[in-house]
C-alpha cells in the first residue's frame, strides 16, 4: 500500500538523519565567506537586544523557524511534539513534516496534531508542491485546517524525488497550483526549497504570482539527495552520489534572492544553520527568519526534550552574543552594519 511505503520511508528518513552522513563535506552554506564586523565597543547590553519579528501575523520572541522535518508514524509524532514545545516555550515558529503520509492515510494525524502542546506558537502545515498538484486546493487546505495551522509550506523537493524510488518524475504544472494556492492562502503560504536552494529567477517569478513568504533553503545542510542515495540502490544510488553536492548555497541564495525580490517579501534562510552566529549571518544577508531543524533533531534523539532545549539555548545565546558584538539591538540594525564577503560567495553572486 501507499501510505504504508510513505510511513517506512518517514521512518527510515529519521534513522538516517539521527546519525547518518547526511550532511557530505563537499557541501558548504558558504556562511563562512561572511564576516560581521566587530564593534570594541557596543554600549548596550544583553538584555537591550530584541529579537523580536512578525512572522505569518503574529510576533516571534526570536527569528527562528524549527523547519519541517517528518510525520506519519508514531516515532515522528513524538519529534513533532517535542519540536512545537520548544517552539512554544520560546516563541519561535514550528513546521510539521510533510503530510503526504496524512493525505494518503488520515488516520496518521495524530503525529502531526501539535496544539496540545503549542496552542500559541506559529504552527506551519507542510505538503509538496507535486502532491498539490494532485491534491487540489481544497485538499491543501483541508491539511492545513485539520492540524490548526497558521499557514502552509508548499516544499519544492525535485532533486531529492528524482533520487528517490517512490519519488515524482513529472514536474509540470507548479507554478499554476502556486498561483491557485496563493489565491486561496493569501500571505499565509510559504513556499520553500529542501536544501537544494532557491535562485533569484524563480524567486521572483513566485513573487510575481503574489507569494510573499519564501524559504530559501540552500545548500550546505542536510541533502536529502543524499538521504535518498542512503537508501536507493543500483543505478539511483550512483545518480545519488552524482547529485549529492547539487544546489545553490545557502548564502549565496539569501543574499540573491533578497537583492531580487527587494525588501518586501518575507524570507527565510535555512539550510545547515548550526549556530547562532550561523542565524545572525543570514539575517545579515536579508533573511527576516532563519530555519533550523537537524541539530535540534539529533539533540531530541540523544537526549529527548531536555536535550533539544539545552541545544536551542546555546543557539539563542549565540545570536545574542552576535548582536552585541555587532552593536545591534534590532535585526534591522543588523542589516544595516558593514559586512566582509569573501572568496565562493562573491563569485555566485556575481554570478546569480
Amino acid at each position: 500500500m501507499g501510505e504504508e511505503t510513505t510511513a517506512r520511508r518517514k521512518d527510515a528518513h529519521l534513522d538516517l538523519c539521527a546519525s547518518g552522513d547526511v550532511e557530505p563535506a563537499q557541501n558548504r552554506t558558504l556562511l563562512e565567506c561572511v564576516h560581521l564586523v566587530h564593534c570594541a565597543m557596543p554600549e548596550m547590553a544583553v538584555e537591550d537586544v530584541d529579537l523580536s519579528t512578525e512572522f505569518l501575523g503574529k510576533r516571534l520572541r526570536s527569528p527562528l523557524l524549527i523547519t519541517g522535518m517528518t510525520g506519519g508514524t508514531e516515532r515522528a509524532g513524538q519529534v513533532n511534539r517535542d519540536m512545537a514545545e520548544l517552539a512554544e516555550r520560546h516563541g519561535l515558529a514550528f513546521g510539521v513534516g510533510s503530510q503526504r503520509a496524512m493525505s494518503e492515510a488520515p488516520e496518521r494525524a495524530a503525529s502531526y496534531q501539535v496544539r496540545s502542546v503549542a496552542p500559541t506558537a506559529v504552527v506551519l502545515g507542510n505538503i509538496g508542491l507535486y502532491q498539490a498538484v494532485r491534491l487540489g486546493v481544497d485538499g491543501v487546505r483541508r491539511l492545513g485546517d485539520s492540524i490548526g495551522a497558521d499557514g502552509m509550506a508548499l516544499h519544492l523537493n525535485a532533486g531529492q524525488e528524482l533520487t528517490q524510488p517512490e519519488g515524482d518524475r513529472d514536474f509540470r504544472g507548479g507554478y499554476e497550483i502556486v498561483g491557485q494556492l496563493v489565491r486561496a492562502f493569501g500571505d499565509r503560504l510559504l513556499v520553500k526549497e529542501t536544501g537544494c536552494g532557491i535562485g533569484p529567477d524563480v524567486a521572483r517569478r513566485l513573487c510575481e504570482l503574489g507569494v510573499r513568504h519564501l524559504d530559501v533553503s540552500g545548500l550546505g545542510g542536510t541533502s536529502w539527495v543524499r538521504v535518498e542515495q542512503l537508501r536507493a540502490a543500483g543505478q539511483l544510488a550512483e545518480l545519488g552520489a552524482a547529485f549529492s553536492g547539487w544546489g545553490i548555497p545557502t548564502a549565496a541564495a539569501i543574499a540573491s534572492v533578497r537583492r531580487a525580490v527587494g525588501p518586501e517579501p518575507r524570507l527565510v534562510a535555512s539550510g545547515g544553520l548550526r549556530t547562532g552566529l550561523d542565524l545572525a549571518k543570514v539575517l545579515a544577508l536579508g533573511a527576516d527568519v532563519g530555519g533550523m531543524a537537524l541539530p535540534l533533531f539529533r539533540a531530541q534523539q540523544a537526549g529527548g526534550l531536555a536535550g533539544a532545549e539545552a541545544a536551542l539555548q546555546v543557539i539563542l545565546a549565540g545570536l545574542r552574543q552576535a548582536f552585541v558584538l555587532t552593536g545591534c539591538r534590532r535585526p534591522a540594525d543588523l542589516r544595516e552594519r558593514p559586512r566582509v564577503l569573501t572568496g565562493e560567495l562573491k563569485e555566485w553572486l556575481s554570478a546569480l
